[in-house]
């Protein structure tokens, strides 16, 4: 079924000269324009189509998928500011969408990311986007388990860290004393829950812990030593900074690793590396 907001499967009614009408159920018949129409499609066909309103609130469908539906949180950049409306960004479609100046937190400008959660305004029926996170996050005690993994997407730094949106519902808190370094506003990425408080609150990391961490670590990390010929100029003394963009992984996390590779007597550690064994 059709949703203003959202990806849906639809089935082509008729062709027209501008182009197909889908099946859109109790949003009536769905224009997909001409430019967006696949060659091969012809009525009784299904297309999956995301479906929101033109600039005349009319439902129009396209083939190509946003960076984000409604009912999801997303990083998106601003592309331009209205003085009168706000600001627009872009979300992966030829019209922008709207974060209106009532739903910032803080004033934005162009070239700037804004986190946000789209959703259908149910007065105008319009896609738009708000900053305002904690008013969307999901009111249910969340249901993770120590270690594990899920998709975050930084929106507030505080003294004690960085919160971010876990798994498209929660809020979760990563400690500026765990990271090898500073997040950016906007950022996604992957990282592993810590602990779940008895109040609900979320304590995130990003790395994996225990033994479940080091032993797929130390396998990528023997990989990349035996395809760079036998040596990389990486060991306990190289920065967090050159561990994560090399490896993508915390120094603590990297020295572990080679820890463990080291008992195993796979690898040497040398003072300008590490090395395969002669």
């Amino acid at each position: 079924m059709a949703e203003i907001g959202k990806l849906a499967r639809l089935e082509v009614l008729k062709q027209a000269p501008q182009g197909l009408y889908l099946d859109g159920g109790p949003l009536g018949d769905i224009l997909l324009p001409k430019a967006q129409v696949p060659d091969w499609a012809t009525p009784g066909n299904a297309l999956e189509v995301f479906v929101y309103c033109d600039s005349e609130d009319r439902p129009i469908a396209t083939t190509r998928k946003p960076f984000a539906q409604s009912g999801q949180f997303a990083s998106l950049e601003v592309i331009s500011v209205n003085p009168k409306l706000g600001a627009f960004l872009d979300w992966g479609l030829d019209k922008d969408l709207l974060l209106p100046f009532r739903e910032q937190k803080r004033r934005l400008r162009k070239g700037m990311r804004a986190v946000v959660y789209i959703y259908c305004d149910q007065v105008s029926q319009r896609v738009v986007a708000s900053a305002r996170i904690r008013r969307f996050l999901s009111p249910y005690k969340p249901n993770y388990q120590e270690g594990d993994a899920v998709d975050l997407i930084v929106f507030d730094e505080t003294p004690l860290g960085y919160n971010a949106i876990v798994e498209n519902a929660h809020a979760g808190l990563l400690y500026k004393g765990e990271l090898s370094e500073p997040l950016e506003y906007g950022q996604c990425l992957s990282g592993f829950i810590k602990s779940v408080r008895p109040d609900g609150k979320i304590d995130l990391r990003r790395d994996a812990t225990g033994y479940r961490r080091v032993l797929p670590l130390s396998e990528d990390i023997f990989d990349a030593l035996s395809e760079a010929g036998g040596f990389l100029p990486f060991n306990d003394r190289s920065s967090p900074e050159a561990i994560r963009e090399k490896f993508g992984i915390s120094k603590k996390a990297f020295k572990q690793a080679i820890g463990s590779l080291y008992k195993q007597r796979r690898i040497e550690i040398k003072d300008d590396g590490i090395s395969l064994p002669q």
